[in-house]
């Protein structure tokens, strides 16, 4: 009973169990269903996801595990590692520190400036010759007399005593003519053949000791260089040969030391003769002194001629000759005779500088020695008789370059045609050294003497050499059929000469600018294609070594000593070598230009010096406006000038409107008379062909010429740029018959300064560098003048020239200004005009309708055209008027064309512009007229 009973509750709590879903409805059951089958795809989706993390695991690990097994054990570290690598990076620190030192020590050498390279070489010949003098005269111990013993008296025997001052010597000019190392090769060739010569000599003296008598012997007699010099000659030719070619030897070592020729042997010996007064220099020269002082005595008097002289012999028709063949059409200066002499100084010394480059690289030589070498030949191949002066006769030697021995002024370059001096032929200058100003005053020009002279100028240097190397490299490397021909070295450039090939386009060489700029590390390359004249394309590249012009020798030149045209000026030098000068009765106009700095004041300084030098009072007179006060300040009292120095630019407007009267007068005078030029009619004054009209009181005079500079035509143009302008174009329009010639400069070339009508009148230009191509544009037309190099280097551009010619400026020194600004002072004192700065003759009485009011109505039209806007109420407001007064100044400025008229409530129109305000309060105040 009891298992039955258990049985039976069994099956009762199983039939509840199932009962309960069934009573919960189905609603229940297919959530429940619905849930735990959410329930059961959650747990299969993250059910799978463990198992291979596991297996990775479980595989990993036995990697781990084997990789452990498989690593080596370290070794034990070194107690000496540490200290070996810090011993190494030690080491390796101090290898690279030096080696950087070094670098750096080697990298400044190259950038050293060569002048304080050749004076280090200089001091370590000095301080060497200081060692070995130790050794040799005073048995220095230690090593370094051992050395020295070893060396240099074992090498030399018994000179070694000189040879400390043979290094000393050559330290010494190392020092003193660094500007030559040209020579430096010759004096070492010559150098070396003398000490060979004098050694051999000595060991032959010494009895020749070979090796069999001992080293001692051989350092005892002439060393090692002696007994190497003698001992193959004895061998070969004998003793007394021997002799013969080490005396020859020596000589030749002698003479290329002192660069003395064999046919000037005798000249050197005179010359060495006076220098130590065994002959006296009175004897020798005493023609040439009786010549000179002659001149000096007897500066004005007849004409006379003597007999002619075999063309042979006659120094001056082979100067005039070869000045008649030098001429060329495209020289910048403009002479008015071109047939005139040549002083023989000038003509010789520059033929010796021509021929010495003019073979380089195959280069012709230059019109100048080609007319020189033709004439000369000629003239001595037996054409005589013929008196070749010209007109003006025979000119004397340039002032300044008198041959006196005494002073040493100056060394004739070419003995033949300076040594003796000719016979006075021909007529004597029209135009003497003196002239008679009004009055009992007598005006000498100022000597040349106090211009400096400037050193020769190089022909070839090894940059040159370098260059044609780039250049030859640049067209190989681009395949242009192109060659370098040859160059001509200026003082600022050198233009080398590239002839093309057959069928090569000039576009080939042009194209190549920038890569040439690279080659030859230099940006300012201009390139000129083709050159005036030449079938070839210029190449003009800056010099390294710039060399600087003196006014002096440009004025020196024989073109300047044989014109004895006042307004001569001169400018510079050319690229190829030639001086450059310009008359300024024939420009008649310039205009000077360029960027600060690039050589304008310099230039200008030319003009003003040359005039003084070459030019009385009576001859030019001047009007310089400087309105920067400082430029022009150092010629303040010469007697050239015709009103004290102008600094204001209102002053310096009303001066040019006087110029314009003076020229209007002239005029007068030129149409009374009936001649066309100012120098027709001073020439008929001079001989008496015109006199004053019967009942006049004037007394007639030759006009001087007037010569008018503009340091800054900017600030000028700045105040007044209408009556400016106006003065300006009606001056380069007109004056050039009368006599007036006007120089402008600026440094702000722009084409509200340097206007249409005024470069349409100013034919002549001479640009300096310019910051950019529109600047270059404005003064020259043309581009160029960006590309100069500044500090001199310009581009004279003259009248009817259709290129300009690169030139380097010349130079005149302060200290030389004030020589020849004192020298003139000291001659006689300025007279002024007071009638050059008052302008036009002002109004005696103020218009009548203005009254009292006016201050009043100058500041009316001050404050509407500044402002441009013409308001009654805006007078009242600014001027603290009333309206009635207000009204009656607006009234006043429409009368007067200020204002326009009213338009009711509107402001009136302006019709002044600002620009113009300073001739309009001129005319209201009465200072000028409508």
């Amino acid at each position: 009973m009891p298992a039955f009973a258990c049985n039976l509750v069994a099956m009762a709590s199983r039939t509840s169990g199932k009962g309960t879903p069934s009573t919960a409805g189905p609603s229940k059951q297919r959530a429940g269903r619905t849930a735990g089958g959410a329930a059961k795809r959650a747990a299969a989706k993250k059910t799978p996801a463990k198992p291979p993390a596991k297996k990775a695991a479980a595989k990993r690990a036995p990697a781990k595990k084997t990789a452990a097994k498989k690593t080596a054990p370290k070794p034990a570290p070194s107690p000496t590692g540490g200290v070996y690598r810090l011993a190494r990076a030690c080491w390796l620190g101090l290898a690279h520190g030096i080696g950087a030192m070094f670098r750096g020590v080697g990298r400044g050498a190259k950038n050293l400036d060569p002048a304080h390279r050749k004076d280090g070489l200089a001091l370590l010949l000095l301080g060497l010759s200081l060692v070995i003098a130790a050794g040799t005269w005073s048995n220095l111990s230690g090593p370094v007399g051992d050395l020295v013993e070893l060396l240099v008296t074992g090498a030399f025997g018994r000179l070694d005593l000189v040879v400390p001052i043979l290094l000393g010597g050559i330290a010494v000019r190392l020092i003193r003519h660094p500007e030559q190392p040209e020579a430096n090769g010759r004096i070492v060739i010559g150098l070396s053949a003398l000490v060979v010569g004098v050694l051999g000599q000595v060991a032959m003296a010494c009895g020749s000791p070979g090796r069999d008598n001992g080293l001692a012997a051989i350092q005892d007699a002439g060393g090692y260089l002696g007994w190497v010099a003698s001992k193959p000659l004895i061998f070969t030719v004998g003793q007394t040969l021997a002799v013969a070619l080490l005396a020859l030897l020596t000589l030749f070592g002698l003479l290329v030391v002192t660069a003395t020729p064999v046919n000037a042997i005798p000249q050197r010996l005179r010359a060495l003769g006076i220098k130590l007064g065994v002959v006296h220099p009175e004897v020798e020269y005493d023609e040439v002194e009786d010549y000179a002082e002659e001149w000096r005595e007897q500066p004005v008097r007849k004409p006379r001629r003597s007999a002619p002289a075999p063309a042979a012999q006659d120094p001056d028709a082979i100067e005039e000759a070869a000045l008649a063949k030098r001429r060329r059409p495209r020289r910048a200066s403009a002479q008015s005779d071109p047939d005139r002499p040549m002083d023989a100084v000038d003509v010789a010394a520059a033929a010796a500088a021509a021929l010495d480059g003019a073979v380089l690289h195959g280069v012709q030589p230059s019109p100048l020695v080609a007319g020189l070498s033709s004439s000369i030949s000629g003239e001595r191949r037996g054409h005589d008789g013929e008196d070749t002066a010209g007109e003006s006769g025979t000119v004397p030697p340039a002032r300044g370059a008198e041959p006196e021995p005494s002073t040493n002024e100056r060394t004739p370059a070419v003995p033949d045609f300076t040594k003796a001096a000719p016979e006075p032929s021909g007529e004597l200058p029209a135009r003497a050294e003196q002239l008679q100003l009004s009055g009992d005053i007598t005006y000498s020009l100022p000597s040349l003497d106090l211009l400096s002279r400037g050193g020769p100028g190089k022909t070839r240097s090894a940059a040159n050499d370098a260059i044609v190397t780039a250049l030859t490299t640049v067209f190989q490397e681009f395949k242009v059929d192109a060659a370098v021909t040859g160059f001509t070295r200026g003082p600022t450039v050198t233009r080398y000469e590239v002839e093309l090939g057959p069928a090569v386009k000039v576009e080939k060489i042009t194209a190549l600018a920038k890569n040439i700029a690279y080659a030859v590390a230099s940006p300012d390359v201009r390139i000129i294609s083709p050159i005036p004249g030449k079938s070839a394309v210029g190449i003009e590249i800056p010099n390294t070594d710039r060399e600087m012009v003196n006014l002096g020798d440009v004025l020196r030149l024989a073109d300047a000593a044989g014109d004895d045209h006042p307004m001569l000026v001169a400018l510079g030098k050319d690229v190829e070598g030639g001086y450059v000068m310009a008359n300024m009765a024939k420009m008649p106009h310039v205009l000077v230009a360029g960027a600060t700095g690039s050589g304008k004041s310099s230039c200008i300084n030319c003009l003003i010096t040359s005039v003084m030098v070459r030019a009385t009072p009576e001859d030019v007179r001047m009007v310089l406006v400087d309105p920067k006060r400082v430029e022009l300040t150092a010629y303040e009292g010469i007697p050239h000038l015709i009103t004290p120095i102008i600094t204001n630019p209102k002053r310096a407007a009303e001066a040019l409107q006087w110029v314009v009267r003076e020229m209007d007068l002239r005029y007068d005078d030129l149409a009374a008379y009936g001649f066309r030029h100012i120098d027709d009619f001073n020439e008929a004054v001079r001989s008496g062909k015109v006199s004053s009209p019967e009942g006049s009181e004037r007394e007639l005079a030759p006009y001087p010429y007037l010569l008018v500079i503009v340091d800054e035509l900017a600030d000028l143009m700045m105040v007044a740029p209408r009556d400016v302008e106006d003065s300006i174009v009606r001056i380069t329009q007109l004056a050039r018959a009368a006599g007036i010639h006007l120089v402008l400069a600026t440094q702000r070339p722009s084409v509200d300064v340097v206007t249409g009508l005024i470069k349409a009148n100013v034919p002549s230009r001479l640009a300096f560098a310019t910051s950019s191509l529109a600047d270059s544009r404005v003064i020259l037309d043309q581009p160029g003048a960006e590309k100069l190099i500044g500090k001199g280097d310009g581009l004279f551009l003259p009248m009817g020239a259709n290129k300009p010619v690169r030139m380097q400026g010349a130079f005149v020194t302060e200290e030389e200004v004030a020589a020849v600004v004192q020298h003139c002072k000291d001659q006689m004192a300025p007279v002024f005009r007071d009638d050059v700065t008052v302008g036009t003759a002002k109004k005696k009485e103020i218009d009548e309708d203005i009254g009292d009011d006016l201050d009043l109505l100058c500041q009316a039209a001050e404050l509407v055209v500044s402002t441009q806007f013409g308001s009654t109420s805006m007078l009242q407001r600014k001027l603290r008027v009333g309206f009635a007064k207000a009204g009656r100044l607006m009234d006043l400025m429409e009368s007067r064309n200020v204002v326009g008229p009213s338009e009711g409530s509107k402001a009136r129109d302006v019709l002044v512009k600002p620009d113009e305000l300073d001739g309009v309060l001129a005319v209201i105040r009465g200072e000028a007229t409508e």
